[in-house]
């Protein structure tokens, strides 16, 4: 493992499936990660799992609150039903010029409906909800959506898959991307503006149709795109 010259990474609901997948992967590629939890003692001991898988990796757990403070980017990873509470909590611990990278997905799942199927939100997306309710002078860019948290989790996996970054400014989404990057096999691109989340968001419900039905991981990849750094 080599280490990389980048700020922690913190993850707000990083003891979940698609946190502690990311986490994985970026402690595999040498970033320092924070882990987030509603509970420190949990947080620690996903923390603690992912040290000893990976030798090496700089990983602390803390609560939520205090995770997201340690850098400028903060990752998102909650399941839908707990993005309003997460984003309340947080008030008080983002700060202005933060990026809010939000991976949520309004799965109908968050009302006992079925995965396969997607929530109505007001404001378009839930990137969009997410907007409206951080602190003013945090700006929120949408992606991750397409990734599975199993694929993430198997050590034994091979990502070779886009992952779609919707944003209103370029500069926040290549930051963005920077980070996604750092995991082999992840291609970020630019989809767009942050509306075009309320699209992304949608692939999510059909890719867990498909993988059902294929007893599948498989994820979304872009053909036709040049070999050139579009971030640049």
């Amino acid at each position: 493992m080599t280490g990389t010259d980048v700020d922690q990474i913190p993850i707000v609901g990083g003891t979940g499936a698609l946190g502690a997948g990311l986490a994985r992967r970026w402690a595999q590629a040498g970033a320092p990660i924070v882990l987030g939890s509603r509970s420190a003692e949990r947080a620690e001991e996903a923390a603690a799992k992912i040290r000893e898988a990976v030798p090496g990796a700089q990983v602390e757990g803390l609560l939520n609150e205090d995770a997201a403070q340690r850098a400028d980017i903060v990752f998102l990873t909650v399941p839908f039903r707990a993005q309003s509470e997460n984003l309340n909590n947080l008030r008080e611990a983002l700060r202005p010029r933060q990026i809010l990278v939000d991976c949520t997905v309004p799965l109908a799942a968050a009302v006992s409906g079925k995965a396969t199927r997607s929530l109505g939100v007001w404001q378009g997306s839930a990137a969009q909800q997410a907007q409206e309710m951080v602190p003013e002078g945090v700006t929120v860019v949408s992606a991750l959506h397409t990734v599975g948290a199993p694929t993430l989790a198997d050590p034994d996996a091979e990502l070779d898959e886009d992952v779609l970054v919707c944003g209103d400014r370029k500069a926040d989404k290549a930051r963005v991307a920077r980070l996604i990057e750092l995991i082999p096999g992840l291609r970020a691109v630019n989809a767009g503006p942050l509306e075009m989340a309320r699209i992304v968001e949608q692939l999510t419900p059909m890719l867990i149709s498909v993988n059902g039905r294929y007893k599948a991981h498989a994820g979304i990849r872009l053909t036709g795109l040049p070999d050139t750094d579009h971030w640049a």
